[in-house]
């Protein structure tokens, strides 16, 4: 009787759970499936402004309207290139630093440890920051997206966390063949490191794909701003204008601003959305290989 009633509770208890998860699940991904079902529809449909599960007349206005416009083209174009110039150099420089702050026998590697906790824990502010960039000569710059998150202490510590878990014989024996620092780092540590640096790496390319305050801040030029500030600008200060008047050339209709919000939104939220199930396996295992050995 025991046994029957832990397992009625575990049944319970389980039905409770998949069904928290699914509602979780739908929380999640429905605004998603509203924005693109949307982003689908005719215009008059986007009119109405009827919440609808499938597209009721299917419609591609739209994403002609969007791919179409020049400066979100260009803006595409910008985010493209900062996420995998961002990503490449932060993972490289990262890993760099953290393989010689990983060695005890570092020369003050103590000190270098404490100023690096205070720069995570505290910053210059705003105003210091942008004075800063412009000193520096960054304020409008290409390089602005770049630069500034070359290093992070939160991601060194997971890669230094990762660093310790590799056999000290691996080096060694290397070193004994004659391969310097930097030979063993890319020879010996980066192949056996491949979770750690999916890892790192998905986190820094969301970063650099879904960041549109550096845009805002220190990019005038239209040319320079990344597509996430572009649609920022979308959608905060509604400047539908144009991209409707393009629409009036295209089809003789106007377009509903919402309309071409959502297909924006679509466009700049699927490329990164499609990099997840390629490095999921990698995700998991580093972060909880950091988790664990940290």
């Amino acid at each position: 009787m025991n046994k029957v009633k832990r397992l009625r509770r575990i049944g319970i208890f389980e039905i409770f759970n998949t069904l928290l998860m699914l509602a979780v699940c739908f929380v999640t991904l429905y605004p998603m499936w509203f924005v693109f079902v949307n982003s689908l529809n005719a215009p008059e449909q986007a009119l109405l402004g009827t919440v609808n599960w499938w597209p009721k007349e299917f419609s591609l206005a739209s994403y002609s309207v969007v791919f179409n416009d020049n400066n979100l083209m260009n803006g595409f174009f910008i985010t493209t290139m900062r996420t995998l110039i961002g990503t490449t150099t932060h993972v490289l420089f990262t890993a760099i630093v953290a393989y010689g702050m990983s060695k005890t026998y570092l020369i003050g590697r103590k000190v270098y440890m404490k100023i690096a906790l205070i720069t995570m824990l505290f910053s210059g502010g705003l105003i210091p920051t942008f004075i800063l960039m412009v000193k520096l000569g960054l304020y409008n710059n290409f390089l602005v997206f770049i630069i500034p998150g070359l290093y992070t202490f939160f991601n060194m510590v997971i890669f230094m966390s990762f660093f310790r878990t590799i056999p000290a014989e691996l080096e060694e024996s290397a070193k004994v063949d004659g391969a310097s620092d930097y030979g063993v780092l890319f020879r010996i540590v980066f192949p056996n490191s491949k979770a750690v640096i999916a890892t790192i790496a998905l986190f820094s390319a969301v970063y650099h794909w879904n960041d549109y305050y550096q845009g805002v801040i220190y990019i005038r030029s239209p040319e320079l701003l990344p597509l996430q500030t572009l649609l920022y600008k979308i959608i905060a200060e509604n400047s539908m204008t144009f991209m409707q008047q393009q629409a009036m050339a295209q089809f003789g209709a106007r377009l509903p601003g919402n309309s071409i919000k959502f297909a924006s939104m679509m466009v700049a939220t699927l490329p990164i959305l499609l990099v997840y199930p390629f490095i999921q396996r990698y995700l998991v295992k580093g972060v909880m290989i950091g988790a664990i050995k940290g």
